[in-house]
């Protein structure tokens, strides 16, 4: 009220739109309190995690490099030097029969140098390396990392920080954390760690009811609504979140606070359960 009146410009309404990188306030249905911890059901139906000062971190490894990786500039300068060429040999049908041809083959053995050095196991041991070298730089933390089925989890253990602490950016820097989470961690002052399976990573395609991005209240007992989250729940129940891999640094530096959420993390997330990922 104070901005207004000094004729600061504001919205005058707070809008209904889900969780994002502008700072909207979180919309989602509240599962469960635990502290300051609290359990959402996000916008798509699965649960997340949400504290104030026990940091995740998300490490999102790239898919694999497929189709046309050749810059189009290099593609279309290799194909005219080859149709050219051989154009000028033989014929222009065959100039353009060999261009081709050419383009292919050396797109083909850059996409296998490419895939090569871009298997799962590889991008998972060059993610955990940036974690060790960081620890070895920061030897009073404590960091547990988790596989999840896009990448990996960590989450530190030794103290709790706010949001907007620079040690938070220096982690995130360093592990090349998913630039979106950081982003949404910063505006929306939390850490964020989904709980559950995507549903679409358990054949459920349906969106849950009704499907739009803001809660409200009222949405709670919807029959569609209910009816989804049982079918979700009974297709989830056979996967996990994340898988425990290995801790960090000082794994003798527990805060409590921490200690709680990793708990609730590891039961809910199943992280010791021998399960396909979700």
């Amino acid at each position: 009220l104070l901005a207004i009146a000094a004729g600061q410009a504001l919205p005058r309404q707070e809008r209904r739109t889900g969780y994002g990188v502008e700072g909207v306030p979180i919309r989602e249905q509240i599962v469960e309190r635990h502290g300051d911890a609290v359990i959402t059901r996000n916008s798509y139906g699965a649960l997340c995690l949400n504290t104030p000062d026990v940091v995740f971190a998300d490490i999102d490894h790239h898919p694999q490099p497929a189709g046309c990786v050749l810059p189009g500039l290099v593609a279309a300068a290799l194909w005219l030097v080859v149709a050219l060429t051989a154009g000028n040999l033989w014929h222009w049908v065959a100039g353009v029969l060999l261009a081709t041809v050419a383009v292919v083959a050396v797109n083909a053995i850059v996409l296998g140098l490419r895939r090569a050095r871009h298997r799962p196991a590889d991008v998972e041991a060059r993610a955990l390396a940036r974690v060790e070298q960081f620890v070895a730089q920061h030897p009073q933390w404590h960091l547990r990392a988790y596989r999840t089925p896009a990448g990996l989890r960590l989450l530190a253990m030794h103290a709790t920080f706010s949001a907007q602490d620079p040690a938070v950016q220096a982690l995130f820097d360093a592990l090349q954390t998913d630039p979106l989470y950081a982003r949404m961690c910063r505006v929306q002052h939390c850490f964020r760690a989904r709980l559950t399976p995507k549903p679409w990573r358990v054949s459920l395609r349906r969106r849950i009811r009704p499907p739009v991005a803001a809660w409200s209240p009222e949405q709670a007992f919807l029959p569609g609504r209910l009816e989804w989250i049982a079918e979700y729940q009974r297709k989830a129940q056979g996967h996990a979140a994340c898988r425990f891999l290995r801790a960090f640094g000082d794994e003798h530096r527990v805060d409590a606070r921490a200690e709680v959420v990793r708990a609730l993390h590891d039961r809910i997330a199943r992280a010791y359960e021998p399960l396909p990922l979700a």
